[in-house]
């Protein structure tokens, strides 16, 4: 179907009445999508990227829709601005005729920050996430606020109503985390209140699906990790309506701290082959990952309780790289489709300039100077009646960023410091010494970290150089990383998390109570108004800056690694986390964020006193 085809009018997509298949304009159609994020791609490159799809042998683009990205604190919702319009996202696929799976959640796991829920509900000591209104009636309440805000967006964009949405996904992989019919089909209830009666679908893996009954009435099915044999499979069972490949994984996430960039090694041809043979719908999750940037990567936890944070880019091993580019995969992948086809695909649309296209700094690293010191740039602290103990940030109405533990010691004299469970690094000084620091992320024993120890057991402070007791300032600066997206401990509030305590010996132990709390959210709006004072360059916690002078404005990567742990912000924009375990040592400037002339670049370290230079790059590795 041509563009012009597909604008403009009403179209009917259901469910073949044997369940074989779908129907659009009650003749069959097969899905053909792939998975793209907003939050993940500047809105300039929207329609780039879509065009991509397309090029690729898509007809569809689907979608997730993170809740905590345009709730940006409770009730307060943004659809508008930057790349959280999704309404325009979704009307550019209209115009470049692709239909629409939509993805809204309230929960999409997708490696993002607490699998995309609103943040604030973990103010609530016992919150209940994924659950009915009869278990938890706060959590409810707040997705059907959410869903009436999304839906206003929505509703004019359903294919009934002549725009390119075919279904809309209920929850996400529901039977990995509970069996609860009656919370998927009051989600279902949401939607057709507000007058969008499907169709619906729900996604899981096939295991998870026949174990925990995560289907709804009349919807679709789609298969995590599908391929024609499981859809088959699943049509057994579930005779009376369609199944797709939901997400078929063209590469893998990663973590910080893993040997190399997950998924590389996937090859997808076999299982294209096959869907395109059979005439089966299916998902490429996803066919463009983008970045996390800012706050927003999320971790899990594995099957031994270890906190895994996943890496800044999203990149995922995708057909269609970080930086838009048309990998060998891609060309493959675009073969086999196109064989399937009757009419020819679209050329693949050019490539984005880059650093090494564009400018003649291409081969000048940056060199960054010390600018401003944390310790000189600390809003007030929280009044002391508020934090008797530590708090996790979460309680003090924080979503993202840092925050500041601090201490008078009035009798200091040395020990053991136990900070109990940390959410999830910790920095710690004794007055202007840096101790150490405590991560929750565990790593390789024989990995050495320039500047800072990891460690679970109790940190030793120094002695007093004199023996006698005298007052001390403790400060333990806390970087809250990405909340668990997956799994049942998605509880993942940030900051301390338990009460700490000082002894002078493994035996005794004393609890430390009547904290200063300062809340650093290193929003936008702090980076700009940093006062450049360092009083103390020695002490750890400095801002760096540099000027980047480009000819004209281009994509590129900032090589950090040469740092050690922190964010970077580029005229303003986060560009999210670096950390020199690894693997990922490039963080991705897109080309809209900067201009032709100076640019300013800010870095936030968290343990280096004396800048190192960064390289620009054109590639992610």
């Amino acid at each position: 179907m041509s563009a012009a085809q597909h604008a403009n009018r009403a179209h009917a997509f259901a469910f073949a009445r044997n369940g074989d298949g779908f129907l659009l304009d009650s003749k069959p159609f097969q899905i053909r999508s792939g998975e793209m994020h907003p939050a993940r791609i500047p809105a300039e490159y929207w329609r780039h990227r879509i065009q991509m799809a397309k090029a690729m042998g898509m007809n569809t683009i689907a979608l997730y829709v993170m809740w905590n990205y345009h709730e940006t604190s409770e009730g307060v919702f943004d659809f508008h601005t930057g790349n959280r319009d999704i309404g325009k996202f979704i009307r550019l696929c209209h115009e470049e005729g692709m239909w629409v799976l939509l993805r809204p959640g309230p929960y999409v796991c997708a490696e993002w920050d607490l699998g995309g829920i609103a943040s604030w509900l973990l103010r609530y000591p016992d919150i209940q996430l994924r659950t009915d209104s009869a278990t938890d009636p706060r959590y409810m309440q707040a997705v059907g606020r959410y869903f009436d805000a999304l839906i206003a967006h929505v509703r004019p964009l359903m294919a009934a109503n002549g725009g390119p949405i075919l279904m809309i996904q209920i929850e996400n992989e529901f039977g990995s985390f509970d069996s609860n019919p009656a919370y998927l089909e009051e989600l279902r209830q949401l939607w057709i209140r507000a007058g969008i009666h499907g169709p619906f679908y729900t996604e899981d893996g096939l295991v998870q699906l026949q174990q925990n009954g995560s289907t709804i009435v009349d919807g679709a099915i789609a298969l995590s990790n599908g391929d024609a044999a499981q859809i088959e499979a699943v049509r057994s069972a579930f005779p009376r309506v369609p199944a797709m490949a939901g997400e078929v994984y063209p590469g893998w996430l990663t973590h910080w701290g893993d040997d190399v960039l997950q998924g590389t090694n996937v090859d997808l041809s076999s299982t294209l082959e096959e869907l395109m043979r059979k005439n089966l719908s299916f998902n490429l999750y996803v066919i463009h990952g983008g970045t996390s940037f800012g706050f927003y990567a999320g971790a899990n936890v594995d099957d031994a309780g270890v906190y895994q944070p996943d890496i800044t880019s999203y990149d995922y091993a995708a057909p269609i790289s970080e930086q838009g580019v048309a990998t060998a995969r891609y060309m493959t992948y675009r073969g086999i489709i196109a064989r399937y086809l009757s009419t020819p695909l679209p050329e693949v649309p050019a490539a984005i300039p880059t650093i090494g296209t564009m400018s003649s700094n291409a081969n000048r690293p940056l060199m960054p100077q010390p600018y401003a010191s944390l310790w000189d740039n600390l809003p007030s602290a929280l009044p002391l009646s508020h934090t008797v103990n530590p708090q996790p940030f979460d309680m003090y109405g924080q979503a993202y960023g840092f925050a500041l533990y601090r201490k008078t010691l009035a009798h200091y004299r040395g020990g053991l410091l136990d900070i109990g469970d940390v959410h999830d690094y910790a920095s710690v000084f004794v007055g202007d010494a840096y101790v150490g620091s405590v991560s929750r992320a565990r790593m390789p024993e024989d990995r050495a970290l320039p500047l800072n120890v990891v460690r679970r057991e109790p940190l030793a402070l120094p002695m007093p150089s004199s023996t006698q007791e005298h007052a001390a300032v403790l400060d333990i600066l806390v970087e809250g990383m990405g909340r668990v997206n997956y799994g049942h401990a998605m509880i993942d509030r940030k900051g301390i998390v338990d009460c700490v305590r000082l002894s002078d010996s493994p035996e005794s132990s004393d609890v430390l109570t009547g904290w200063e709390v300062v809340l650093l959210p290193m929003s936008t709006a702090f980076i700009e108004n940093l006062r450049p004072v360092c009083s103390n360059p020695d002490k750890a916690g400095l801002f760096f800056r540099a000027t980047l002078s480009l000819d004209a404005a281009c994509d590129l990567y900032l090589d950090m690694s040469e740092w050690t742990k922190g964010v970077v912000w580029v005229n303003g924009h986060n560009l999210g986390r670096y950390w020199n375990i690894g693997p990922q040592t490039r963080l991705y400037c897109p080309a809209p964020w900067l201009r032709r002339g100076d640019n300013a670049v800010t870095i936030f370290d968290l343990h280096q006193t004396v800048a190192k230079p960064i390289e620009l790059a054109s590639t992610l590795s």
